[in-house]
């Protein structure tokens, strides 16, 4: 029988992981962050008041089984007129949300007509606002803006920070054989989602197999500096140190050219600092897991395949 798999994220990572893992189960989960407030989710969430749909439509399109065609046509990116910046996909999600009156139907819909093999839920369907205080005391409120500062972070809230997760969601992880955070971008992605306390209670209770991706480089105006450990110890300051029982944490070098890329926008190697997290009582996994042929992501063949090796 296919493993019961939870995934939580958001970003790039979140849809990246899930390429890979469902060649190995129909049954996964994608419990996606909603605090996105930039670029044409920002404006849809804003003038429709509804959640935001662009993180939620790239899980949609990484779980789908469809024509090549019709991914494409789901990204496709107006590039002018008063449609400039928008993607057909999120379009669709605003369509079928006005139509149906429910964002959560809106997405089991949309999934259905794509062929997505498992579920896609936001984390919550409540309207939030993500807020971070840096180490100097100062503030900063909205997804977008919070990395534009380049100060570090000290914590990331939710308001409301009595935000519900969705039943289903927690009807998820109770069911899960493997519970997955991350990669992706650790303050504006992966962390909110453990703001919402009740998931996070979930996941902690969870007999699952819990495993921590941690990125492959660094994102400037989030964790400038960070090492592996700095990235664990920010989830579970967030959270709850049993929400991970594994960190998985590449050592693959991707080409000089692309890395003189990253480095010149501040990006640096993730340090894989093993005895630091070790000694929180964690075990770690460190492999060559990165594609080394495109931008500086996770493999999503091979991320998967040091997945299933542990259950």
């Amino acid at each position: 029988m296919y493993p019961n798999i939870v995934c939580l994220g958001g970003g790039t990572g979140l849809p990246n992981l899930l390429r890979g893992l469902k060649s190995y189960s129909d049954r996964i989960t994608a419990i996606v962050t909603v605090a996105d407030d930039g670029g044409s989710s920002g404006v849809i969430r804003n003038e429709l008041k509804m959640p935001p749909p662009g993180d939620i439509k790239n899980c949609i399109l990484a779980l789908a089984y469809t024509e090549p065609l019709m991914e494409e046509l789901f990204q496709y990116r107006f590039s002018s007129g008063s449609l400039k910046g928008h993607s057909f996909g999120n379009l669709f999600l605003a369509a079928m949300t006005e139509m149906l009156g429910n964002f959560e139907l809106a997405i089991k819909e949309s999934s259905k007509i794509l062929a997505v093999k498992g579920n896609v839920l936001p984390s919550t369907l409540e309207d939030v606002t993500l807020e971070a205080i840096y180490e100097d005391g100062k503030k900063a409120s909205g997804e977008s803006c919070i990395p534009n500062s380049r100060k570090r972070i000290s914590k990331v809230m939710l308001k409301p920070s009595d935000a519900k997760p969705l039943d289903d969601a927690i009807e998820a992880v109770e069911r899960a054989d493997l519970i997955i955070l991350g990669p992706g971008s650790l303050y504006t992605s992966l962390i909110p989602n453990l703001l919402v306390k009740d998931l996070t209670e979930a996941i902690s209770k969870s007999k699952a197999r819990k495993i921590y991706i941690v990125n492959v480089m660094t994102q400037p105006g989030e964790t400038d500096g960070y090492t592996a450990s700095d990235h664990v110890k920010a989830v579970i300051e967030h959270s709850n140190p049993n929400v991970m029982e594994y960190v998985i944490i590449n050592t693959g070098q991707i080409p000089d050219c692309l890395l003189s890329h990253y480095l010149s926008e501040g990006s640096t190697y993730v340090e894989c600092d093993k005895d630091v997290i070790e000694e929180m009582g964690y075990t770690v996994v460190a492999d060559s897991i990165v594609n080394p042929t495109d931008v500086a992501h996770h493999s999503p063949v091979k991320l998967a395949k040091t997945i299933m090796k542990l259950i």
